[in-house]
């Protein structure tokens, strides 16, 4: 998932480099970010990832079983353009889209992954995965953004959200006849090769050769099983082996091999890593906990909670102070790492991820007990205010009754 929203995000790096180099003569003041809607999970600036975490989110909270709080939906549902594409973020969403709104596949992908599951929103979903069949290549892929050349994360990402809103990925076709699984196979690195055997890769190069990543690799396994981003873990799963196939390998091989790959990789230590970014003052290799709980899910719903064993373990020991830093979207990684191998999320290595998500934002409708729950009363379409108790106290003659009452208020970020 990480790569899945990282265009935004290298162009976010990539504007402060920028700005770092020029001239402070000329340098421009840096905007102030946008206040953070009382909706919306998250307390950092959400230019590049609102919808994002957002879905991620609520999602995970549907698949413990609690019911978000009315205006979280409400915001998320909000943010989508009239076309049925989202953005990653719009800081008023009363305002319409216009040719200048950066709406992408990612976003658009995972709110309909979240909304389908929630329920309740069919004709917010029905736009979206309209817009995600318009917005598809010829080859049968996505890329980040309409009209970019196709990758495997974004091309699974949006097989995911097809998959959870009814759809058959497999049928839904370019106008060259093309689905999302045939363009997917093509990023699988084969077996024989020298480097990354069984690997997806993000895209090709320019030369049109084919580099392992660990994050694409994650997310094609999952997209080539037509799975999303809460999915289930096989209960009886054989071990992941990697297999030569004349030409491109079915989906279901592809995913097998992607999955003996990342065995592979996450044999000695327990954890992917992600490669240090040019200019840090640490040159060395750190552990990537999201690609890891991403490996995870990918490990079990291809051959069950076994294989993903090893990562999961090194999650539950030191995913903590990652997730609490890093806010929902790290929560709701490690929610749906718990949820495709049968680990209880709210005593994952200590930490009970469904209470610590749901501090993140509004509080929920529902917990797992079923004791509702409201949110504040700021006038949006969440608001579900009642009062707890009104006490009536007679002081003295003529002075008549005191009424008085309270609203218990949600914390939020």
């Amino acid at each position: 998932m990480t790569l899945r929203r990282s265009a935004a995000t290298v162009l976010a790096a990539s504007a402060v480099l920028c700005a770092a180099a020029a001239p402070v003569a000329v340098a421009a003041p840096t905007p102030k970010p946008p206040v953070v809607p009382s909706g919306l999970y998250g307390a950092k600036d959400p230019t590049y990832d609102g919808v994002w975490r957002q879905s991620l989110a609520l999602l995970a909270q549907d698949t413990v079983g609690v019911k978000p709080a009315a205006k979280a939906v409400n915001w998320l549902a909000g943010q989508q353009c009239d076309s049925g594409g989202f953005a990653s973020f719009r800081a008023d969403a009363a305002e319409p889209c216009t040719a200048k709104t950066m709406m992408d596949s990612n976003a658009t992908a995972a709110a309909v992954q979240a909304l389908s599951a929630l329920g309740g929103q069919d004709a917010v979903v029905k736009k979206g995965v309209g817009w995600l069949t318009s917005a598809q290549n010829q080859d049968g892929g996505w890329g980040y953004n309409p009209g970019g050349p196709s990758d495997s994360n974004s091309t699974s990402v949006v097989i995911g959200a097809l998959a959870a809103a009814g759809e058959k990925p497999g049928e839904v076709k370019s106008q060259k006849g093309k689905s999302p699984y045939d363009a997917l196979v093509t990023f699988a690195i084969p077996c024989d090769a020298k480097k990354g055997g069984g690997a997806f890769a993000y895209q090709p190069d320019k030369a049109g050769k084919l580099a392992p990543n660990d994050d694409a690799t994650a997310a094609g396994v999952l997209g080539a099983l037509g799975q999303g981003a809460a999915a289930k873990g096989k209960k009886d799963g054989a071990k992941a082996e990697c297999a030569e196939a004349a030409g491109k390998p079915t989906p279901a091989q592809a995913a097998a091999n992607g999955a003996a790959y990342l065995t592979g990789v996450l044999a000695k230590t327990g954890h992917l890593d992600t490669p240090p970014m040019p200019g840090a003052e640490n040159p060395k290799a750190q552990p990537d906990f999201g690609n890891t709980a991403d490996a995870v899910v990918a490990l079990a719903a291809q051959g069950g909670a076994d294989q993903a064993k090893k990562p999961l373990e090194w999650l539950k020991k030191n995913s903590a102070a990652w997730a609490k830093e890093n806010g929902p979207a790290a929560y709701a990684q490690l929610v749906f790492a718990a949820n495709a191998t049968g680990t209880d999320p709210r005593n994952f290595g200590g930490t009970d991820l469904v209470k610590e998500l749901n501090a993140n934002g509004p509080a929920p409708q529902e917990t797992k007990a079923g004791e509702e729950k409201k949110d504040s009363a700021d006038g949006d379409g969440g608001f579900a205010g009642w009062w707890i108790v009104a006490v009536f106290f007679i002081a003295s003659v003529g002075v008549g009754i005191l009424f008085s009452g309270r609203k218990k208020k949600n914390a939020q970020l």
